[in-house]
């Protein structure tokens, strides 16, 4: 089952169940500071007080200079007041941003790195299904969606529902019920379209967003296979794939945005009508003489006042809709279980001597298709044993069961009497190292590859592993040397020259139980040979198993096991082997054929 972006649009109760589901897996990071989250409020609270007060003080400036007043004279309390009102709520909004900003930032932060680490902490099984660029997508965007959500609900919407209830209760109290009706009907009409409408398209976004994924994921793909692309001249196929996602993307896109212009004349006219309705309401008052001139401004200046957020409540509810699926798509990563888990009471991996043992292993990678079969065998402490057999035996399975990427179905794997799956992976993994058969590296310099085998590794430690790996001179040739960057997934080597690398990092990290699988496949014979010595010499002084392909590689092993469909069907050392005359005598008669032959 490959991991994919795409998903169904969930029914309207379990929309909202995992929309509460987000906010309250926010909850904890923005908790962390929950003085500055309270002290925001504060600000938030006071730029809404000072922001009403504003159409009441012109009020009471617009009535002191009506030319009707007598007594006419310069209320210079009152513009000083209304200045100040206007200055506080701006002030009071710039702190609460300035207040609230790291608490936002740091929210993101957190998030992010625990989806990164919880992804470096699921099993291979994931990580072999998984759409990197789908994935990429969703973390970004959910990360970004925090800063907007957190926003939108706190800083948005929140203090434009406030306003609009004192806004209600002044009318309501200095002028008469109908005013403070008409804004509620007012509001809850404009909610009630809004989540109807914005409810009803949120299909359409959705869809838009996860073929976006799709259509990103697959040029990724497509990008990372280049040289493939090339090699069948598939570039046209390509584009028309991507092109297929692209037009579907384009249909939904088009449909979210028809279905946004019905949201937006809704809204428009809701609005419309409530401040027509107010305005006659107060424009009748001064007629009849129940309402002063002020009153009309004052009507008035709440109406802009108060309807220009709300113009954008539409926007702000969209977003958090959004916001909200863009982190239950993040958080959805994070709650995905890990297949290989510490158990409660796991240990640290006590080393001594470090001898390996398989006993009646059995394993599957699905329950339909069994790759081992009840396989035992011991390597002993300081001994090399070797795995042989062709493609598809389960040999290069051994190596990803001992490193633990998955658990056995069956059976235990012990090193010097532990249990793999009782010691914790990290001390496991410390204990291991591995030269794989294909060799990815990191997008940097040469000299940082090698030393990611022990990033606290000093130079001269760098430059004798890569001493020992037979790459030193090949280093020191190119322009930048050790600044070589090796591009995307090491391409800019050839597999002999990241083959090196990756034994050089290997040899850095010198661990006491070394896995070399098809550790030289990717090199010629002449450096093959030169390497061949050299791993041998590593692999006396440490527990060692061998995946090979190629026998020549293994004919010194202290054992050699001989793998067919999942099964040991032979084992002894390369002479005992020789004289049985079974299945390994074949592949080496075969394997001497061919290089005769060349």
């Amino acid at each position: 089952m490959r991991y994919s972006s795409s998903a169904t649009t969930p029914p309207p109760s379990q929309a909202t169940k995992a929309d509460l589901r987000s906010i309250g897996r926010l909850f904890p990071y923005l908790w962390e500071f929950r003085g500055r989250v309270f002290l925001a409020l504060a600000l938030l609270i006071g730029a809404k007080m000072a922001a009403v007060m504003v159409p009441l003080v012109l009020k009471e400036i617009i009535d002191a200079l009506d030319k009707s007043n007598a007594s006419l004279v310069l209320p210079l309390t009152l513009i000083i007041t209304y200045g100040f009102l206007r200055f506080a709520s701006t002030t009071f909004s710039d702190l609460r941003d300035l207040v609230f900003g790291k608490v936002t930032q740091r929210a993101m932060r957190r998030v992010s790195l625990a989806v990164f680490e919880h992804l470096h902490a699921l099993s291979l099984r994931f990580h072999l299904e998984r759409q990197t660029g789908g994935i990429t997508r969703d973390i970004e965007r959910g990360s970004k969606a925090i800063s907007s959500l957190v926003g939108y609900l706190l800083f948005r919407i929140t203090p434009t529902v406030l306003e609009i209830l004192m806004v209600a209760i002044i009318l309501l109290v200095k002028l008469d019920w109908v005013f403070g009706l008409i804004t509620l009907v007012t509001l809850i009409a404009y909610i009630g379209f809004t989540i109807t409408i914005t409810d009803w398209r949120t299909q359409f976004v959705r869809r838009a967003n996860t073929l976006d994924s799709e259509a990103y994921g697959k040029a990724i793909d497509s990008l990372l296979n280049y040289e493939t692309v090339k090699y069948f001249g598939n570039e046209r196929y390509e584009a028309k794939r991507y092109d297929v996602n692209l037009a579907e993307w384009e249909h939904a896109s088009l449909q979210s945005q028809r279905s946004l212009g019905l949201l937006n004349g809704a809204q428009a006219a809701t609005i419309a009508i409530g401040v027509t309705l107010m305005v006659i309401r107060a424009g009748n008052g001064v007629v009849e003489g129940t309402l002063t001139l002020g009153d009309l401004v004052m009507v008035n200046a709440f109406l802009l006042q108060m309807f220009q957020p709300l113009s954008f409540l539409g926007v702000m509810y969209r977003e958090i809709k959004q916001s909200m699926t863009d982190v239950e798509r993040m958080f959805t990563l994070l709650l995905r279980p890990k297949e290989v888990e510490d158990a409660p009471d796991a240990s640290a991996l006590n080393l001594h001597g470090g001898e390996v043992k398989f006993e009646h292993v059995g394993f599957a990678y699905n329950s339909d298709r069994t790759i081992l079969h009840d396989l035992s065998f011991t390597v002993p402490a300081g001994k090399t044993v070797a795995a042989v057999g062709a493609s598809g035996a389960g040999k290069s399975t051994l190596a990803r069961l001992l490193f633990r990427f998955y658990d056995v179905s069956s059976g235990s794997i012990q090193i010097d009497g532990q249990d793999i799956r009782h010691i914790t992976q990290d001390s496991l993994r410390a204990a291991i190292g591995v030269v794989p058969q294909d060799t990815v590296l990191f997008n940097d310099t040469i000299y940082y590859n090698i030393a990611y085998g022990r990033p606290d590794a000093t130079r001269d430690e760098v430059i004798a592993a890569a001493r020992a790996a037979h790459i030193l001179n090949f280093i020191e040739s190119l322009p930048q040397s050790w600044d070589s960057v090796v591009g995307e997934r090491g391409l800019k080597l050839s597999g002999g020259e990241k083959q090196r690398v990756a034994i050089a990092r290997t040899l850095l990290k010198n661990p006491a139980i070394l896995i070399l699988d098809e550790a030289t496949s990717a090199l010629d014979t002449k450096t093959e040979k030169a390497i061949q010595s050299e791993l041998l010499e590593i692999a006396r002084s440490r527990t060692s198993l061998i995946i090979a392909h190629r026998l020549s590689t293994v004919v010194e092993a202290d054992e050699i096991l001989v793998m067919e469909a999942g099964r040991i069907v032979e084992r002894g050392k390369h002479p005992e082997l020789l004289a049985i005359d079974g299945v390994y005598a074949h592949m080496w008669a075969l394997q001497q054929q061919a290089e005769e032959t060349l």
